[in-house]
């Protein structure tokens, strides 16, 4: 299940470092490739000779030296999950707090790659309010946490706070690697970001959205096997590896690719904002600023999910987005309706941290019987796997 897989491991100041040699040993006995992160502290605990010598590989700790710098932004794109484990009260606070002093926290904040962390403190410091607050807070960045165990700790005291044992979190992976894998074989169609419509060479008409929530469902179906195809307006966010990029910048190219990649999908989620208009002539000279008042012609822009909705066959499965101001309800439930979709995703601008731009969003997803499944505020991210695992239920029916 591990073979070959990559793991980067980040190895933070704590007693229980020890464990982590342990844990190097069983990941290269099941197959797996790994390079090691230790913070300058980690090594009063465990020398990096030790973690180079079972790894096969040489043990990075600061950013710099005098003459070469690591590149956390590669070694973040290297891995097929970073894994801290130990993870210190101290450099938890500071995940959690976005700080950037050391080469693991720089790599954890550049990681493309899933996150997976194995606290480890005493039972007093691993029940204090800011460490629980810390550890609900990663958690919705979409990390995941491995629990503690319930045991012996270097205090001489009993309680809460073990790091969790090399052979338990072996098997997390393993389970992680396993599930990760559902949609093997399978394609899958998303589309995100918004368009731009041209006026002129310099002019267009757009909209605010990044493309952080269509992207992050592309990450999310390429994380569990899919074959991604995203189409992509013009946005500045980058996308995982894994997943086939096709740029495009007006509604038409969006529809022309869409149509060009439809056929052999299984799923397909529209989760660009593309526009309804454009404008009706292009002047291909800047248009100069003359009267006070300048009046534009738009016409209409090809419905792709209707256009999609009209060719979809019975296995594939269609699911559209609805971003409302007002009557949302209603309004998704006539767009699901009206365009032969199977799923629909509603979000509304009246709610705080949802919408175009934010880092979290907040959703409702109806079905074609009305039902309504609700998910409040959290990271796109964690909203992307609520809308991956409604849809694989909603395939599974």
């Amino acid at each position: 299940m591990l073979s070959g897989k990559k793991i980067l491991l980040g190895v933070t100041g704590s007693i229980a470092a020890y464990k982590a040699v342990f844990l190097i040993r069983l990941l290269v006995k099941a197959g797996a490739e790994v390079k090691v992160i230790m913070t300058p502290s980690a090594k009063d605990f465990v020398s990096p000779l030790t973690f180079s010598t079972l790894s096969k590989n040489e043990v990075l700790i600061d950013l710099f030296n005098e003459t070469s710098w690591a590149n956390h932004v590669i070694l973040g794109r290297w891995a097929d999950v970073m894994l801290i484990a130990p993870l210190s009260c101290n450099t938890l606070a500071k995940m959690a707090g976005g700080h950037c002093d050391n080469l693991l926290l720089a790599i954890y904040l550049s990681s493309t790659a899933p996150v997976m962390c194995v606290p480890a403190m005493d039972e007093d410091m691993w029940s204090h309010p800011s460490t629980q607050l810390n550890l609900n807070k990663i958690k919705s960045f979409g990390n995941t946490i491995i629990p503690v165990g319930n045991g012996e700790l270097a205090s001489g005291l009993y309680g809460e706070g073990r790091m969790a044992e090399p052979e338990q979190i072996l098997q997390h992976l393993q389970d992680f690697f396993l599930n990760s894998k559902e949609l093997t074989g399978r394609k899958i169609l998303v589309t995100a970001g918004p368009t731009h419509e041209a006026i002129d060479p310099v002019r267009f008409i757009g909209n605010r959205s990044s493309g952080k929530m269509g992207i992050a469902i592309a990450e999310e179906f390429s994380r569990r096997g899919g074959e991604v195809t995203l189409i992509l307006g013009p946005s500045q966010i980058e996308v995982g590896k894994n997943i086939h990029i096709i740029n495009v910048t007006s509604a038409q190219e969006m529809y022309e690719a869409c149509l060009n990649n439809f056929t052999g999908a299984d799923i397909t989620v529209m989760a660009a904002a593309v526009a309804d208009y454009m404008p009706h002539d292009f002047s291909t000279k800047k248009i100069k600023k003359s009267e006070d008042i300048f009046m534009l012609e738009l016409k209409r822009t090809n419905d792709i999910l209707k256009k999609l909705g009209e060719q979809k066959n019975k296995d594939q499965i269609i699911v559209g987005f609805a971003l409302e101001t007002d009557n949302e309800k209603e309004n998704a439930l006539s767009k699901l309706k009206n365009k032969n979709i199977d799923l629909i995703v509603l979000n509304s601008l009246n709610d705080e941290g949802a919408g175009f731009g934010t880092d979290t969003n907040k959703v409702s997803i109806f079905d074609k019987h009305r039902n309504e499944l609700y998910f409040d505020t959290k990271s796109k991210k964690l909203i992307a796997k609520d809308i991956v695992n409604t849809i694989m239920q909603h395939k599974n029916v």
